[in-house]
Formats: C-alpha cells, sequence, structure tokens
C-alpha cells in the first residue's frame, strides 16, 4: 500500500537524517516475498511519536488481515498503542486485537488493564470495541472481569455498547458454562430493551444460552412482534426462527379443525383407498367433539407483522418468513409466500438451491400454493445440474391430471439435454408422473419404449429401470414390452438396467415362456464376465425358470448354480447355496423345498415412487438440517402444537406506577408521548436507533411523578372515594334502566386482546368515571398494537365471532327495541342484539328472502342513514369496534346479502354505530381506506351528528376480491380515529344464482377434477329435517336453492361475487347419518374454506 501525500510531506527528507524510509514492498503481493522487512518498518512507524505515522502503519496492517495475511508478530507493537489518545488509531487497534487476541492470550492479558479502561471511554465505540476485545481473549481467569464488565455494558446509556454486551454473552458461557445463571439475569435485562439495535443481538445470545427458558419470552412477546419491522435483517431472521418454536408452544394449531379438509387429490398422492376409509371413519367420529378455532390476538399479530418482510431484499429473511408461515399461518392465509419464494428464484444459484430445496418440500404438502407459478421452475439450459434436478422435483410434485400434458410435454425436451444426470433425473420423474396420475401412466410407458432406441446407452439404462417399476403394476397388458426389453440384453452393458430386465423376465416368466429360456443361455455364456448385481439376477432366473419350465432350463440351472459355486464373491457363492438346497429335492432338502414356488413366484407388490423430500418436513424449514436431510449439532426440534393453549395471560405487563400517576395530567393537557414499552400499550410507534430521546422522556416522566409523591396520597383517597360514587351511581341507573343481566357480572371486554393492558386500564378508569379519552398514538411503521390487534381480531375470525355473537343471542333473554338503545359505557359487558324470530318449520321461504323482505325500507340505506332496521338483528352479526376501545362508541356490521346498489363486484356491508356516550358525536365518516392490492372500498356518506342514545344504520360497499382477507380503514369521528377490520366469512363473497337440474349437471360436469372437493360428515340428530339442513346451508353461505328430483340430495348454486365463477354445492344424504359434501368451483380455496364453514354448520 503506498504512502500518502500527507505522509510524504511529513517524513521530509528523513533517509538524511539516519531515520529508515518507508515504502512500499513491491514484492509484498508475491508469493515469495519476504515479509520481515515490510514488518520492521511497519513496527517502527508503530513506535514513532506521530500519530499520522501511526494511523498509517495500521491502516496497512488491518488491510494484511483483510487479505488474508498473517500479521501476528505485530502483535506487541500494536498493543503498547492501545493507549494512544488518538480515536482513529485506537480503533483500529481494536480492530487488530479482536482478530489476535486469542492466538495471543499471554501478551493481551499485560493490557487488560487498558481494556478496562476502555471500558470508561467516553466514545462509544471505544467501550463496545474494548468488551469485543476483553470477551475474544479466552482465558478462564479473566470470566470475573468479562462478567463484570457484560453487566456494567448492558446497562451503558448507548445501545450499540448493550448490542456489543448481547454478542459477548455467548462467547463468555462458551468458556464457562457455570456463569448461565448471572447471564441469563444479564439478557432478562437486555430483552426489556426498547431499541431495535439490541433486540436482535440479545435473542441471538438467548438462543445460545437458555433457548428452553421460554417464560422470559411471554412480557416481551408482544414488544418482539413490533419491533420486528425495524430490526437489522439478521436479527429479524434470528427473532422470527425464535417467534416460530415459541408459537408452537403457546397457541393451538390453526388447522386442528381442518384434517377433514384435506384436498382429495393431496391424499391420494401417495396413499391408498382402504387407509382413506378407515380414516374417513375416524375424522367422523372425532368431528362432532371438535370445537370452533378461535385464533388468539397474539398469534394473529405474528403473522401481521411478518407479513410485510415477505418484501425483505434479504433472501434468509423472507425465506424465514417462509418458513414460520408454513409452520403457523392457517392453510388459506399459507398462499402468500409462494410469490415470494417465486421471487428468489431470480437470484443467485446457492440462493435458488436453498430456495428450491424448501420450496420441494412444502409442494408436497401445498400442492395448490405453487400451481400458478408452474412456468418459473422450467429448467433453463444454464442452470447447474443441483438447480435442474431440484426443479424436476417441484415441477413432478406439482403435476396433476390439468397441467400433466403440457409438464410432460417439458420433460420431452429435457430428455435431449447434454447432460446425462439430468436426463436420468428427468426419466426418474416421467415414471413418477405415471405412477401417480393413472390416465397417464400408457403414455408415458409408450414414451419410455420408444427412448429404448436411443443411441445413449445411460438414457436407455434409466429407461429400463423405470419401465420395470411401471411395469410391475399391470404386466398382463405389456408383454410385448418385455419381449422387446429381452432383445436389449444383447446390447445394454449398464448393469443396473441389466439386471432390471432379467428381474423383469424371470418375474413374468410366464407371459414370455419362449423368450425366457433363450434369455438364460445367452447369460449363462457370459456368466463369469457379469456385474454382481447381474449375476445374482441370473441366479433368480434360473432359480423361477427350473420351477415353471423344468424340461427347458433344468440343465442350464444346474450349470449356472456350478458357475456360482465358484464364483470370487461370497453373496454369490451363499445365493447359489441357498437355492440349490431350496429348488432341488433331495433327501437333506427339509420341508422348504414344498414352498419354494411360493417362496419365488409370490406376487410382489408394485413399488411406490416417492418424492426423496417426503419426510423432510419433521425437520423446521429453511434450517441446515432439513437441507442435509440430517439432524446438525445445535439444531433444536420443532415443538409440536399444544392440546390445549397455555395460559395467554402470561403476555400482559403491568404498567408502570408513574404512568398511572401522571395519566390525568396527560388527559387534561392531551400532550402524547409514545413509546415502546414492555406492554406495547396504545399504540406501535417508530422506534429509533438511539434511545437518548426515550431516556429524556423517561426522566421527565419519572421526575414530574416523583414532584407530585407528596400528593399521591391524597389523590388515591379521592379515587378511591369518586369509585365508591360512580358505584352508587351506577347501581341507581341498573335500577332504573329495564332489567338486563350481565352473563358473567366480570367486567371483562370479550373481543379485547388477551389482557392487553392498555384495555384493562381503560377498563378501570371507565369504572371509574364515566368517561375516558384514551391517548391517541402516533403510527409507526409497524402500525400494530396489542389493542388495535384486540379490534381488528375480534372481527378477523369471520365464522368464528359469528358463532360467538349466536351464542350471546341464545343467552341474552328478551328486551324491547326501546331498552337495547339504553346502553350505558358502565355496561362493559358485549352489545347484545335482540334475538332473532324463530321462523316456524313450515315456512317455505328461504332465510335470505326473510330477511330481504323484512328489510324492505322506503328510503335508499347508501345515501342515508338510517335507525336500526328490523333486518339487522335476523342475520348474523359482527362486532367491528366495542365500545370500551372506541369510548363509548360502538360499531358492529352484518352482511345484508343483498346486491350494492354502486357497483355489483361489491359485497354489501351494512353497519350499525351506536352511541352510547353523554354527548353527541359529529362527523363520522370512513378515512383512509387501506385495502390489499385489487380491493376497493365504496365508503358510506358522512353522519354529520349523532346523538347520545342514538343508532344509525349505513351500508358501505366492499370489492374482497374472492378472497377473505381483511379490509382494514379508519373510522373517524370529529375527535378520535379508529383502527377497524372487516373480515368476510367465505359465504359472504357470494351471490345466489337460480338454475334448473339439467343446468346444473351440465355445469358441475365441467368442473371435476380438481375443481371437485368431496367430504364426508355425520349429520347430528337436529339437522334430519330437509327445512333444517336447508336452513344451515344457507347461513353458512348465500347461495340458492336447485330442485332436485333425488330426496335424499339437496343442491345449491352460486356465483363469486366479483369474478362470477360457479360454486356448486350437493349434499347427499347415505345410509344412517352419515352424508357427503361435494363442491365444485374452479376457485379451490374458496371451496376448500366452504367445505369447513358448512360442515361446521350442520355439525352445530
Amino acid at each position: 500500500m503506498a504512502a500518502s501525500p500527507a505522509y510524504g510531506e511529513e517524513k521530509g527528507g528523513s533517509s538524511s537524517l539516519g531515520e529508515p524510509e518507508y515504502g512500499h514492498d513491491p514484492a509484498s503481493g508475491g508469493i515469495f516475498s519476504s515479509d520481515y522487512k515490510r514488518h520492521d518498518d511497519l513496527k517502527e512507524m508503530l513506535d514513532s511519536n506521530k500519530d499520522s505515522l501511526k494511523l498509517e502503519a495500521m491502516k496497512r496492517i488491518v488491510a494484511m488481515i483483510a487479505r488474508g495475511k498473517n500479521a501476528s508478530d505485530l502483535f506487541p507493537a500494536v498493543v503498547k498503542n492501545v493507549a494512544c489518545k488518538n480515536i482513529e488509531v485506537k480503533k483500529l487497534v481494536y480492530v487488530y486485537l479482536v482478530r489476535y487476541a486469542e492466538e495471543q492470550q499471554d501478551l493481551a492479558l499485560l493490557s487488560i488493564s487498558t481494556f478496562q479502561r476502555g471500558l470508561k471511554d467516553p466514545n462509544q465505540l471505544i467501550r463496545a470495541s474494548a468488551l469485543r476485545v476483553l470477551s475474544s481473549i479466552r482465558v478462564p481467569i479473566i470470566v470475573p472481569i468479562m462478567m463484570l464488565a457484560i453487566k456494567e455494558a448492558a446497562s451503558d446509556m448507548s445501545p450499540y455498547v448493550r448490542k456489543t454486551a448481547a454478542h459477548a454473552i455467548p462467547k463468555l458461557y462458551s468458556l464457562d458454562s457455570d456463569q448461565k445463571d448471572q447471564l441469563i439475569e444479564v439478557i432478562e435485562k437486555l430483552l426489556a430493551d426498547k431499541t431495535t439495535l439490541v433486540a436482535g443481538s440479545v435473542v441471538m445470545a438467548f438462543e445460545e444460552v437458555c433457548p428452553e427458558r421460554i417464560d422470559l419470552i411471554h412480557k416481551n412477546y408482544r414488544k418482539l412482534c413490533n419491533l420486528l419491522i425495524d430490526v437489522e435483517e439478521w436479527g429479524q431472521v434470528v427473532i422470527i426462527n425464535m417467534l416460530t418454536r415459541y408459537a408452537r408452544t403457546q397457541f393451538l394449531s390453526p388447522n386442528q379443525n381442518e384434517s377433514l379438509l384435506e384436498e382429495n387429490t393431496e391424499k391420494a398422492f401417495y396413499g391408498s383407498e382402504e387407509e382413506d376409509a378407515k380414516d374417513a371413519k375416524a375424522e367422523a367420529a372425532s368431528l362432532a367433539k371438535r370445537k370452533p378455532y378461535v385464533m388468539d390476538p397474539d398469534h394473529r399479530l405474528l403473522l401481521r407483522n411478518t407479513k410485510p418482510l415477505l418484501q425483505s431484499r434479504n433472501a434468509a429473511v423472507v425465506m424465514a418468513v417462509a418458513q414460520l408461515y408454513f409452520h403457523l399461518a392457517p392453510k388459506a392465509e399459507v398462499g402468500v409466500i409462494a410469490k415470494a419464494l417465486v421471487r428468489l428464484l431470480r437470484s443467485h444459484s446457492e440462493v435458488q438451491y436453498v430456495v428450491l430445496q424448501n420450496v420441494a418440500t412444502m409442494s408436497i404438502k401445498r400442492r395448490g400454493m405453487f400451481e400458478p407459478y408452474l412456468k418459473s421452475f422450467y429448467i433453463r439450459s444454464t442452470d447447474p445440474t443441483q438447480i435442474k434436478i431440484l426443479k424436476l422435483e417441484v415441477l413432478t410434485n406439482l403435476a396433476n391430471e390439468t397441467n400433466i400434458s403440457t409438464i410432460l410435454r417439458e420433460f420431452q425436451t429435457y430428455i435431449r439435454s447434454m447432460d446425462k444426470d439430468f436426463v436420468a433425473a428427468t426419466i426418474q420423474a416421467i415414471g413418477r408422473c405415471a405412477t401417480n396420475i393413472g390416465k397417464v401412466r400408457d403414455t408415458c410407458l409408450n414414451g419410455l419404449v420408444q427412448l429404448l432406441s436411443n443411441r445413449d446407452e445411460l438414457v436407455v439404462a434409466e429407461s429400463v429401470v423405470v419401465i420395470k417399476k411401471l411395469l410391475q403394476m399391470q404386466p398382463a397388458q405389456h408383454s410385448e414390452i418385455i419381449k422387446h426389453m429381452a432383445k436389449l440384453t444383447d446390447n445394454i452393458q449398464v448393469p443396473m438396467a441389466r439386471a432390471s430386465i432379467l428381474w423383469l423376465i424371470g418375474e413374468y416368466c410366464e407371459h414370455v415362456p419362449k423368450i425366457a429360456p433363450d434369455v438364460l443361455r445367452k447369460m449363462a455364456k457370459s456368466f463369469t464376465n457379469e456385474e454382481d448385481i447381474v449375476k445374482l439376477q441370473v441366479i433368480n432366473l434360473a432359480a423361477k425358470l427350473y420351477l415353471t419350465n423344468s424340461k427347458q432350463s433344468k440343465l442350464l440351472t444346474q450349470y449356472v448354480l456350478n458357475l456360482a459355486k465358484y464364483d470370487q464373491n461370497y453373496d454369490i457363492r451363499d445365493r447359489a447355496r441357498f437355492i440349490r438346497q431350496l429348488i432341488v429335492p433331495t433327501e437333506k432338502s427339509g420341508a422348504l423345498n414344498k414352498y419354494a414356488k411360493k417362496l419365488f413366484l409370490a406376487q410382489k407388490p408394485a413399488p411406490i415412487l416417492e418424492s426423496s423430500f417426503k419426510d423432510r418436513d419433521h425437520f423446521q424449514l429453511g434450517s441446515l438440517s432439513h437441507l442435509l436431510n440430517a439432524k446438525a449439532v445445535g439444531y433444536q426440534e420443532l415443538p409440536d402444537w399444544p392440546d390445549e393453549a397455555p395460559d395467554p395471560s402470561v403476555r400482559n405487563v403491568e404498567v408502570p406506577e408513574w404512568t398511572k400517576c401522571t395519566s390525568r395530567e396527560k388527559r387534561k393537557e392531551k400532550v402524547e408521548k409514545p413509546f415502546y414499552s414492555d406492554s406495547e400499550g396504545e399504540s406501535g410507534p417508530t422506534e429509533s436507533a438511539d434511545s437518548e430521546p426515550e431516556s429524556g422522556s423517561e426522566e421527565h416522566s419519572t421526575s414530574s411523578s416523583s414532584g407530585s409523591s407528596s400528593s399521591d396520597t391524597e389523590e388515591e383517597e379521592e379515587e378511591e372515594d369518586s369509585r365508591e360514587q360512580s358505584e352508587d351511581k351506577e347501581e341507581e341507573e341498573e335500577e332504573k334502566r329495564p332489567k338486563r343481566k350481565d352473563k358473567d357480572g366480570s367486567h371483562k371486554a370479550v373481543s379485547g386482546s388477551a389482557g392487553s393492558p392498555s384495555e384493562e386500564e381503560e377498563e378501570e378508569e371507565g369504572a371509574k368515571k364515566g368517561k375516558k379519552k384514551a391517548p391517541q398514538g402516533r403510527k409507526g411503521r409497524a402500525e400494530t398494537s396489542s389493542e388495535e390487534a384486540s379490534t381488528s381480531e375480534s372481527s378477523s375470525s369471520g365464522s368464528d365471532s359469528g358463532s360467538e355473537a349466536e351464542a350471546k343471542q341464545r343467552k341474552a333473554p328478551p328486551s324491547s327495541k326501546a331498552s337495547s338503545k339504553e346502553i350505558s359505557l358502565l355496561d362493559l359487558d358485549d352489545f347484545t342484539p335482540p334475538p332473532p324470530q324463530p321462523i316456524p318449520s313450515s315456512s317455505i321461504i328461504s332465510t335470505s328472502l326473510v330477511t330481504d323482505l323484512e328489510g324492505l325500507t322506503l328510503t335508499d340505506t347508501s345515501l342515508t342513514p338510517t335507525l336500526l332496521s328490523p333486518a339487522f338483528s335476523a342475520v348474523k352479526t359482527y362486532e367491528l369496534l366495542h365500545r370500551m376501545a372506541g369510548e363509548g362508541l360502538a360499531v358492529e356490521y352484518c352482511f345484508s346479502r343483498r346486491p350494492f346498489p354502486g357497483d355489483p363486484h361489491m359485497v354489501a356491508v351494512q353497519i350499525q354505530i351506536s352511541n352510547n356516550t353523554d354527548t353527541e358525536v359529529k362527523n363520522l365518516r370512513v378515512n383512509e381506506p387501506k385495502p390489499l392490492s385489487g380491493m376497493r372500498i365504496q365508503e358510506f356518506p358522512e353522519i354529520e351528528r349523532l346523538a347520545p342514545g342514538d343508532t344509525a344504520s349505513v351500508v358501505m360497499g366492499i370489492d374482497f376480491c374472492d378472497s377473505t382477507q381483511a379490509a382494514n380503514f379508519q373510522l373517524c369521528t370529529h375527535t378520535r380515529q379508529f383502527y377497524v377490520s372487516i373480515q368476510p366469512p367465505v359465504g359472504e363473497l357470494m351471490a345466489p344464482v337460480f338454475m334448473s337440474e339439467n343446468e346444473f349437471k351440465k355445469e358441475q360436469g365441467k368442473l371435476m377434477g380438481m375443481s371437485e372437493i368431496t367430504e364426508k360428515l355425520m349429520l347430528p340428530e337436529k339437522c334430519q329435517s330437509d327445512h333444517t339442513i336447508v336452513q344451515q346451508v344457507t347461513s353458512a353461505a348465500n347461495v340458492g336453492r336447485v330442485p332436485c328430483g333425488a330426496s335424499n340430495e339437496y343442491r345449491f348454486a352460486a356465483k363469486t361475487v366479483t369474478s362470477g365463477s360457479l360454486v356448486l354445492i350437493t349434499l347427499e344424504r347415505r345410509e344412517g347419518s352419515t352424508a357427503q359434501l361435494t363442491i365444485n368451483s374452479e376457485k379451490m380455496v374458496i371451496g376448500t374454506m366452504l367445505v369447513k364453514d358448512i360442515i361446521q354448520a350442520l355439525a352445530q
């Protein structure tokens, strides 16, 4: 490295003054260069009094290390400069020491006092570097010093130093594992850190030191979820992998009720019909016992906060999120990862290799996920062999009856490739397709037979092996192919292919009685020159012919056995002796001789050609163990889902006392200082890497709380008095108001997240004062919080919250419409709409028609806000905004099943807004709709004012794009805005279609194969009458009844609102209480989800 001009000016005429001249060694890049002179120059420069020379020397030394040169002999000269005053020199000295401290431990120990002084340096980079060097000295004697340094650094003001402390923890643990308990205390402290810089590093330390201590994560779970988007990329990977394992221990499986909903095509891929029949009985028995699944809000929070990371530029982050979704998400939501993984296939071949390994595993279980991207897995001539073979694996997994012709045409071109390994893999893939898809078996077999005339011997050999496996399935029909293959024994020299032909001829010698003995004659001639695998098959062929055609082959068999008797290989000698005793009857031969035919000519099951990735999913996707298909060192097993959900309240965090003390002042001033608390309070603000503003806000709040500490006791007494007064008032109001019983008497909001502390605090304050304004948080990049999660979650699980609403309707006593409006904010129970009027069983009108007739009004509901219509209570309602979260404003919605006036492609959503406060609410409107790509939202007209106790009903239109993903938007008043989301049950994404029986059958005939889903179910006793079945199906989905001639069959038809795709439902009653549900639709995802909802509705 040449000296800089400044350095040249400084040394001036140095050679004339007797100082050595520092120049660049021209041979420094050579293999045989002598480094000692250059190192002497560097030592001189390091001993100089000038900082510029020292800096130049250190730059050159660090550059040497970067190029991989050994600079360890400079250690004494460098370590002397650790106390240098120049900050730049000091930084580079620390970089050098981190590299060589472990090798030169004795010399490093001499400078340990300097490192300890460095820990107190005002510059955060020096403090961090000193700790890094200290933790790099691998000497047990300094463990106490390292422990002390890590504890101090963990409390450092700088997040960079705290991050370095987290990095030092695993180093100390590997040096002395007895320090584990103390290190866990430090990890616990650092896990509570609010900065994004520290989060990834401390989770890495947690994974290295105490991954089993899952209790440390409980209190920090929500915070980690919300910080995730801002953590650096490698920290994101570590946190996502840790949270995947955490979620598997703390939440219930989202697919636990979907074992009945496995696609038929998936079952048939590897299973047999007998197994499926047994499974179906067990599933039908357990169906009645299953409870509806409700996703934990914290589970939803994790899925929602990791989803944006699928767009990360880092392949490892995308892969981590993909494995999280695969292992944790409901089946209907896993599909979002497919596009991100396909995007990674445009990256380097190393990345492609890892991604394709994981896609190959995923495509076995979730084939439908990657089918739209089939062309992305087509093979390019420039792909490396291992990439080609993995893409072949994926294409074979994705093959089904609809796309097999395309895939086989693609395979046809691959066979002409020059890459022989790839050609062999292609032929095996054709064999697997033929095995799995019966209708193309003959086509594949004919194609493989044509390959037998190929010039390339390897292609012919591989074809023979695959044909052998295919012929085992139906040998009687293919005796011509066996004859054709017998002729190939003269030309084919590949041992495996010769052995396969001989096995086929021996196994099916009865189909080729004239050819088999001749083949044996030819093989007996060349027996001594054959490979061992071929010799064994010649012996087997001789034995089988002896048993079936002893006249022609007796002498040949004896000749072959005599040759084998003296063979060099002991396996062949043993086989010859064993077979001779078995087939040639003698006085000494025992009873086995009678069973020789049964032993040799028994019916053998056809081989099942399976994917090599079939059993890999027991390893966590994206891990090294999954890649190698073997357990790697340090791999932690992915836990099984729990049978019962552990207590979700462990993730609740108590709000610190000082925030409670100053809460009144904050409310009066309406001033907000948002920050990440452990509880992830009102909202998720953006997080800066530096902690100074946070510490400032903490100091301010603590000082204000200490300033008012003298009046704390007085405030507490006042609060108790006001609480007693408010309780007295509440009792009086309860007596005046028409009686309305609470279901459980406890002041809990059912829709709230599992104990988010901000809501608990709101509930307490609400009981004390009757009215409270919750602080409005700044919107962070993560845009999530436990409160927001709870409000959106209450509406996110469509059918689940629907069933809850039904339960409430059944439990609540009937009350008049007038009394339903008089709901005070003090009633902390959910809003309970009046129960629907029971429809007499003799009524022929469908429920959807009844609601249409009941809901007829003279005014246009989409344009003018109206009072609550009777139709609202007759259909299933969902909560959009709980009155506690909405500060007295309660919002519910239902799907009215009427066409939306503005746009036929939109679903009409009727929204009921109740003002339970004492003041008028103004300017109620929808603001900032944030629909996903393709979705559209038609807002309802602004409600200018809503008087206290009044309820208004409006209609808005949402185009869900035939998807059950939630539509997110803000509901705003003149003072507040609330983040809400509407998630439709799949049955509400369609509109009824009326057609004749013939039209139904005609359309059903077009939607067969992959577009048909069939499930068996048990009908409960309550659900045996025709009326009940029709009522339950139409309640689960907005469908129209189709006339049907058969008395035991029910048919329904609908089309999706957005795309107009037909959905045909057939329910056929069988013997006893069994039934079969069939859904035909080209929208496979909608069909699968609809099956689940209808089965659930019929089971109730």
